[in-house]
């Protein structure tokens, strides 16, 4: 038999047995919340699933996002009960803060946290794990370490990463993004934060709280801009009787500075002005992670750097889909999750699963707490929908009075016949208690529904349901109201 014959039926046998060996259902690119999810999910249901992360699972909420935010919240937050315990009745004392051991405790919460996903819990569930950087080379073809991978079906959950802003002479100094904030171990005398969005006000407040000054530069005209200005400016009060110092419609100028100090030239209005701190955190947004993945070879579509998906997730490449903050518009876990599922159903069963984001509840968890559901006030004036606005305050509620915990209100857009349109909470724990007004909105429910139901006394729920109430309240006319005096005139007339 001819050698040439022999060596090339063997490359074709290399390359069956290559193929069959990387081929998967399913191969998920991103181990963040979303390909998690996805990978687990896969799994469960028999599919074969290779997943590849390029450095470690769990990506941006467990290691640098939710997870620890909201651990250094929890201990700034303490901080702050010390501080201001006279409130209760009890000593009070300014705390003795050592960063170096709050932020050790943040990572005790990371690793506690972190065996949920583990390589090796994934592995036991029947998801091959496979690490490093790679990038498509074909429309179905994915290459990592040296391997081909091949699969029916690619998820892209890639998550984000900072938006760093084009601020002169930036690259030359250090500043921090929510990647290395909590790496600090060293002493933060006075932090410049860089965006009065959710992660600029949720840290300014924190370590403002655990003893740093505080100064907050945001090039709008205040915080929180995707909220209404009445519920953000809530916020903002709050923040500076705390001491936080803001700076509205500021440009960044210039930047200079070394590990320790650092100094913004400001313009505002057309006079400068220099702001000087020892730390310097950008928190100016966030952009998707696309570099580097070959999507030009895999024939997905990028329009200003985002990926073009229609409703089911799917790339201009039908065989490959997205979920997570890479697919956005909404940057949140619990979002990524909720996208994982529709992805589930679409890849695997071709279930016509489609993304509505009609009920997307989110948090910024400062104190008081921020959260919305569905339109805000603001945007049904801006889109010219029919709609009236109740409110309620925290003030009235018995058990945030007994809490010390008054601040905030409640407030429901409805229309014209009463459907719930949206909901905002900014007071205690509005985090928790917005899923009532998600779930109403997201069954297409009316105020009256809320306002019937039997809500604990005393608790801080009562708070949906008095707001629920006027709207009831203003549905009575004045000719109404009238009718209903007569009515119980005659009756207290009666012997």
């Amino acid at each position: 038999m001819d050698t040439t014959d022999n060596t090339a039926k063997s490359s074709i046998w290399t390359r069956i047995a290559r193929s069959v060996k990387n081929q998967y259902d399913l191969c998920v690119i991103g181990g963040g919340a979303a390909g998690l999810v996805v990978a687990a999910g896969g799994a469960a249901l028999g599919a074969r699933v290779v997943l590849v992360e390029k450095h470690r699972l769990g990506g941006d909420c467990l290691w640098d996002g939710c997870v620890p935010s909201k651990a250094l919240l929890h201990s700034a937050a303490v901080a702050q009960t010390l501080r201001t315990a006279a409130r209760a009745g009890l000593d009070g004392a300014e705390p003795d803060v050592d960063l170096a051991r709050v932020m050790e405790r943040v990572n005790a919460v990371i690793r506690t946290l972190e065996p949920n996903d583990s390589p090796e819990r994934f592995r036991g569930l029947g998801v091959e794990v496979v690490f490093g950087a790679g990038r498509f080379t074909a429309p179905d073809c994915f290459e990592v370490g040296g391997r081909t991978l091949a699969a029916r079906r690619f998820v892209l959950a890639t998550g984000s990463r900072a938006a760093i802003p084009p601020l002169p002479r930036l690259d030359r100094v250090p500043y921090l993004t929510n990647k290395t904030l909590f790496g600090l171990r060293e002493p933060v005398p006075h932090l410049l934060v860089v965006g009065g969005g959710p992660i600029g006000v949720e840290m300014a407040q924190a370590f403002r709280r655990l003893g740093s000054a505080v100064d907050l530069l945001e090039s709008g005209p205040g915080i929180l801009p995707r909220e209404d200005a009445d519920m953000a400016d809530l916020v903002r009060r709050r923040l500076e009787a705390e001491g936080v110092r803001f700076h509205f419609g500021s440009q960044i100028v210039a930047v200079r500075g070394e590990p320790g100090a650092v100094r913004l030239r400001l313009s505002r209005e057309g006079a400068e002005e220099s702001l000087a701190g020892s730390h310097l955190l950008i928190a100016t947004g966030r952009k998707p992670n696309l570099d580097g993945l070959g999507l030009d070879q895999a024939g997905v579509s990028v329009t200003d750097g985002r990926l073009v998906l229609d409703a089911r997730l799917r790339t201009a490449n039908k065989r490959i889909y997205a979920c997570g903050d890479v697919a956005g518009p909404y940057l949140f876990t619990h979002m990524a999750e909720h996208q994982a599922g529709i992805v589930l159903r679409n890849a695997l069963f071709h279930w016509p699963a489609r993304f509505h984001p009609r009920a997307v509840p989110w948090c910024t968890f400062c104190d008081p707490e921020l959260a919305r559901v569905g339109l805000s006030e603001s945007e049904v004036e801006r889109a010219g929908i029919p709609h009236q606005v109740y409110g309620f305050d925290f003030s009235d509620i018995d058990r945030a009075v007994a809490d010390d915990a008054a601040e905030g209100r409640a407030k429901l857009v409805v229309s014209p016949n009463g459907k719930l349109l949206g909901a905002a909470l900014c007071g205690p724990h509005a985090g928790e208690l917005i899923h009532e007004y998600v779930l109403a909105l997201s069954k297409g429910m009316g105020v009256s529904d809320l306002a019937g139901v039997i809500h604990i006394y005393p608790t801080l729920a009562q708070i949906n349901r008095r707001v629920a109430e006027m709207h009831l309240k203003a549905k009575l006319t004045p000719a109404a109201r009238r009718w209903m005096q007569r009515l119980f005139g005659l009756r207290g007339s009666r012997p």
